[in-house]
């Protein structure tokens, strides 16, 4: 990916004014740089060029040069003579060169817009009020913009299939199919599952799967993204909830380090679903299909809604302060937890420094997949490194603690969010120390607990990750948490108050980043939290290249640029 710094500009003259650009990029992308819409539908920035709506068509012209001698021709002004291409060109195959001249705004411009809109719009059915796509509909849009306002076709539309199963999370109206073929290019060259083509011609051009195929990927949801229209529809959202109606917030996926940069969509304190926010550092404008179901454990039914202290429900406050009681003058255990914020860690680190607990914690793995799905299932497992938590690449299992409990150098443990049965510890050393866990759903370290902290969703909650790449971003709160119950950033903050008979409280984001930033030789030293809050930013991460976990992550992690290359 080329840095702005070492971009090359270009000068180019845009509807009569002369304006730089990068060189090299298309007309579309040049005109919208300096506020300049050309209406599109199978161009995309992050697809190959297929040209085939033809919506972009744009007039382009270049300095002329004589033949004979090569010199520049000029007019009688002294000013270059621009030999103007005698047909519109498409707008995303014309890529900028110094001294050419495009006009997105002519006549003859309107006039073709008019006639591809009025092409596209033959066939399909009116039916924009029942329609999944309506309010965010790039035909709706340009249709009113860019469309003459009435047809003067009046024969019978060919109807075509509708509720076609393309796979089992995507949906296919036929009907609306424009035949862009952003989801063909999309399963071809992203997620390299070759299943989808057009069969048969002209108006009758279905989009189909492949004889014995179904779209069945990990990112065939991203075909709904980029669909301009409403045919591809994703089956568990469609004719859920009109788009106007929900309020959007920007998270992180928590599936994996990758960090994919999200949308989180919701009305009155519900989500309804997930889509991918573009980051060409991260995840260019693509998820995962499994990193879209998270929000679904938001109203599991295993979901954590009370404090408890000896099977008893209690109000929060008493129950942290059963947690401290619990705690204290023992030989402390401490369970930290990748998937915790960065904040969160910072303040387990502390606790663990107040309390000079031993510090574990569990890595999860699986298979990377090449793209989007790394091979670390936490988001913030260098977070855990950054905040002190660990040295060291973690293991599936929690065998040292288990061994520190037979050994009797461990009888009270803070577990945060972790199933200790499912890490390795057995139940007999369960039944041996007394135990406080924090976390938001149910499992056998809350069924052997003594006392249960209730904690927030990352959907319920603001903080900061830190990616597979050291990229430190932040995410915002989408929805409000149960009544009653706070994050674990501000519960964690309160046992730090109590064990150390501080008077502030570390509750709020921007007072924990003060503290963080304020340290010596760290790297977080000088951030500021409304840095965060801006853009990502970029950690030094050679300082731990040494650690065997980055080197091997390492292995894995292939940019998005050279993905879609």
């Amino acid at each position: 990916m080329i840095s702005p710094e070492k971009e090359e500009f270009v000068v180019i003259t845009l509807n009569g004014t002369e304006v730089e650009v990068p060189n090299g990029i298309n007309a579309v992308e040049a005109a919208a740089l300096h506020g300049k819409e050309v209406p599109h539908y199978c161009y995309h920035p992050k697809l190959s060029i297929a040209g085939n709506c033809r919506m972009c068509l744009v007039e382009m012209g270049t300095p002329m040069r004589d033949r004979a001698t090569g010199e520049p021709i000029l007019e009688d002004n002294g000013g270059p003579k621009i030999g103007w291409v005698p047909k519109p060109v498409i707008g995303c195959a014309t890529n900028v060169s110094p001294g050419m001249h495009i006009r997105t705004e002519s006549d003859l411009v309107n006039e073709c817009r008019e006639g591809i809109m009025e092409f596209l719009l033959v066939n399909h059915p009116l039916d924009c009020p029942i329609c999944d796509q309506a309010g965010e509909c790039r035909l709706q849009e340009f249709a009113t913009d860019y469309g003459r306002g009435y047809s003067r076709y009046i024969e019978r539309k060919n109807v075509k299939p509708k509720r076609t199963r393309l796979g089992p999370r995507v949906t296919l109206d036929d009907e609306r199919c424009i035949l862009c073929s952003r989801c063909i290019r999309f399963s071809q060259e992203v997620a390299k599952d070759d299943v989808l083509g057009f069969v048969d011609r002209g108006s009758f051009s279905t989009l189909t799967c492949f004889p014995g195929k179904e779209l069945a990927n990990n990112y065939s949801l991203n075909t709904v993204d980029i669909c301009p229209v409403g045919a591809l529809t994703s089956t568990d959202f469609r004719f859920k909830m009109r788009v106007w109606f929900l309020k959007e917030s920007k998270s992180i996926c928590s599936e994996s380090s990758s960090g994919c940069n999200t949308l989180v969509s919701s009305r009155e304190g519900v989500i309804q679903r997930i889509t991918p926010r573009r980051n060409d550092l991260v995840n260019d404008t693509w998820m995962t299909d499994s990193g879209r179901e998270l929000y679904k454990s938001v109203q599991s039914e295993d979901r954590i809604r009370r404090p408890s202290a000896d099977g008893s429900d209690l109000p929060l406050e008493d129950a942290i302060s059963r947690a401290f009681e619990t705690l204290k003058e023992k030989k402390l255990g401490l369970v930290a937890n990748c998937r915790s914020t960065l904040e969160e860690q910072f303040l387990t680190q502390r606790l663990a420094e107040l309390t000079d607990a031993k510090v574990f914690i569990r890595g999860h793995f699986g298979e990377d997949d090449g793209i989007l799905l790394s091979a670390d299932r936490t988001p913030n497992l260098r977070g855990a490194l950054v905040a002190g938590l660990t040295n060291q690449y973690p293991a599936e299992h929690l065998n040292e603690l288990n061994q520190s409990i037979s050994d009797g150098e461990i009888d009270a443990l803070l577990v945060i969010g972790e199933d200790l049965l499912e890490s390795g510890i057995t139940q007999e050393n369960l039944d041996k120390i007394s135990l406080v866990f924090m976390g938001t759903t149910q499992n056998s370290s809350s069924s052997s607990a003594n006392v249960v902290l209730p904690g927030l969703s990352v959907f319920e909650k603001s903080g900061s990750f830190i990616n597979r790449s050291f990229l430190l971003q932040c995410f915002d709160q989408a929805i409000p948490g149960p009544a009653g119950l706070l994050s674990e950033c501000k519960i964690l903050s309160k046992l730090v108050n109590l064990f150390s008979n501080e008077t502030k409280v570390l509750s709020e984001l921007h007072d924990v980043w003060q503290a963080m930033s304020s340290m010596e030789d760290s790297v977080l030293s000088g951030i500021e939290f409304s840095e965060i809050k801006k853009g990502a930013v970029q950690l030094d991460g050679s300082k731990w290249k040494h650690l065997s976990f980055v080197e091997k992550e390492a292995l894995h992690h292939k940019p998005m640029d050279l993905i879609t290359a």
